[in-house]
């Protein structure tokens, strides 16, 4: 019986990995909380489905976060550009149901956190980082 509970223990440690390749190297995941009240007119564009909002308060992820009512619920993204080191152009700006950055003209989608226009060059190249974005009446809590 001690050599059954020895090899189950053995088993559960090789079965557990520390894989890190979706990692993305450029952005710190930091640890956060913020509530926005939906009656407050700066939110207020998030009871309607595909209107994005930014959110640069400080301590709001590296860079703020974009915001957006996806209809199913809320999703919310990194602001900084995943595809390089934070620096003074890696804050990207909202087009439409888009951000672009405007270091290297690169397009995300807010419905999907997918780059638009990824190159083909054989480079790695990162999808907007996901924060949580969770719903409970008016109040619409981001956190990472």
């Amino acid at each position: 019986m001690k050599h059954f509970w020895g090899l189950c223990l053995l088993l559960t440690l090789f079965a557990c990995s520390s894989d890190s390749t979706n990692r993305n190297p450029y952005l710190q995941e930091v640890s956060f909380r913020f509530d926005l009240n939906l009656n407050l007119p700066l939110y207020s564009n998030l009871k309607n489905v595909g209107n994005p909002v930014y959110v640069g308060n400080s301590g709001v992820g590296t860079r703020g976060a974009f915001v957006m009512n996806i209809g199913s619920g809320y999703y919310a993204f990194e602001a900084s550009c995943p595809n390089h080191a934070p620096n003074d152009c890696s804050t990207m700006t909202i087009d439409g149901q888009n951000v672009v950055c405007s270091c290297e003209g690169y397009t995300y989608s807010l419905f999907t956190g997918q780059q638009l226009d990824r190159p083909n060059d054989g480079k790695r190249y990162h999808d907007l980082l996901y924060y949580r974005a969770t719903q409970s009446g008016n109040v619409v809590t981001i956190s990472n």
